[in-house]
């Protein structure tokens, strides 16, 4: 636990540090909930900023989760990946403190855009409610981590894994319940959203906006994750030897 703990130590001190970057990754989230969120004309709902502000959470955890893929992989290039496993402390301390140190760090940032949310006029919710929703991000941030990393690592190429995070996150949240309920999609749209992975988180924090307990989805979010994460250890396996 203590290897783990100082891996992830290791990672916040070096993102703090890069001030534009903590910065530039608020940016577009933040810029969706000011500009969609308040100006944007709806018809399907009363206050558009409470249905929107879930799906910008989740996306704000998956552009971390996507951007905090290649860490791992720099690490390697690097030669500190090397370096920690010359040390006495587990292998796996080294994934799991990474894994760990990228969804801490979309979680502090859903926080910032959870802030903004309420300032511009989202609706406060009891403590059980935002508890519910962390439990989500997290385990939402957990899988987008577990396979961010595995893909880094399968490429093994900073370039390759740069055309693959730009070929899949603005597909990815488009195509998820994010911008709109499934009523009001074209049915072809409709039938991606049920089965993407960003809509079951999505659809998971409304459900507990709405005073409800999404059971499905987080069941959903828990098998994703098991498997993604057993997949990620063994490319880390493999890497490693």
């Amino acid at each position: 636990m203590r290897g783990i703990i100082t891996y992830m130590k290791r990672d916040f001190l070096k993102w703090t540090r890069g001030k534009v970057a903590v910065i530039s990754a608020l940016v577009m989230p933040a810029a969706w909930l000011v500009f969609v969120g308040l100006a944007l004309p709806v018809k399907f709902t009363g206050n558009y900023l409470d249905f929107i502000t879930p799906g910008i959470l989740v996306m704000t955890m998956l552009s971390a989760g996507l951007s905090g893929g290649a860490l791992l992989m720099f690490d390697k290039i690097l030669g500190f990946l090397n370096k920690f496993l010359a040390l006495p402390t587990p292998r796996g301390s080294i994934l799991v403190g990474k894994i760990l140190f990228i969804t801490g760090r979309g979680l502090v940032q859903t926080t910032i855009i959870l802030v903004i949310a309420l300032l511009i006029g989202a609706t406060l919710l009891s403590p059980v409610q935002y508890a519910l929703t962390y439990l989500v991000l997290f385990l939402f941030g957990v899988l987008i981590s577990a396979f961010a990393t595995t893909i880094a690592l399968y490429l093994d190429d900073h370039d390759s894994y740069s055309a693959f995070n730009t070929m899949i996150s603005l597909p990815l949240f488009f195509t998820s319940s994010a911008l709109m309920p499934y009523g009001v999609m074209p049915a072809w749209l409709a039938t991606i959203a049920h089965f993407n992975p960003l809509s079951f988180a999505i659809d998971s924090v409304r459900d507990v906006t709405a005073g409800g307990f999404p059971t499905l989805p987080i069941l959903v979010l828990l098998v994703l994750t098991s498997v993604v994460l057993a997949v990620c250890v063994q490319v880390f396996r493999r890497v490693t030897v």
